[in-house]
């Protein structure tokens, strides 16, 4: 019999473009003016966050710290899931140390904003605890729906 095989691959357009080479990612990647524009506006809410948390656990301590704190991990979780990277959690942990730093600085009358210095501690002690937790994540859950694949 004479039949005749073709190879699949002969069938494809043949190029002499040399392969591309893996695309960067992380450092290496091009600058993103709108992923930059995102890590300011986080930034910008991390600082607001702790101006509301400040507020909030001093005026009432033991229910206003743990609202505080939660919102902290919203935020750092969620600009975490935003964005993808570790970079989305430290973003907005970067502007609230900020400005729980420039709160503490205090006025020359020698008052500040946080109440006691039991909620102070527990405050920034806890919302940089729950920053490292949410940077530190190892991966994010993938959903099952995306992936084309049944089962988990």
């Amino acid at each position: 019999m004479n039949s005749r095989r073709t190879r699949a691959s002969s069938q494809a357009p043949r190029t002499d473009a040399p392969p591309k080479g893996p695309v960067p990612t992380g450092l290496a990647a091009p600058v993103n003016p709108a992923r930059i524009a995102g890590y300011v506006g986080l930034a910008v809410l991390g600082a607001l966050v702790a101006l509301a948390g400040a507020l909030v656990q001093a005026a009432w301590f033991p229910g206003g710290l743990l609202i505080a704190l939660a919102a902290c991990a919203g935020l750092f979780y969620g600009g975490r899931v935003l964005v993808g990277t570790q970079l989305g959690a430290l973003a907005p942990a970067a502007g609230w140390l900020i400005a729980v730093v420039l709160l503490l600085s205090g006025r020359p009358e020698g008052d500040y904003v946080f109440g006691d210095e039991l909620g102070l501690g527990l405050f920034l002690l806890g919302g940089m605890a729950v920053a490292v937790m949410c940077a530190t994540t190892s991966r994010l859950p993938q959903s099952a729906t995306n992936t084309g694949r049944p089962g988990p």
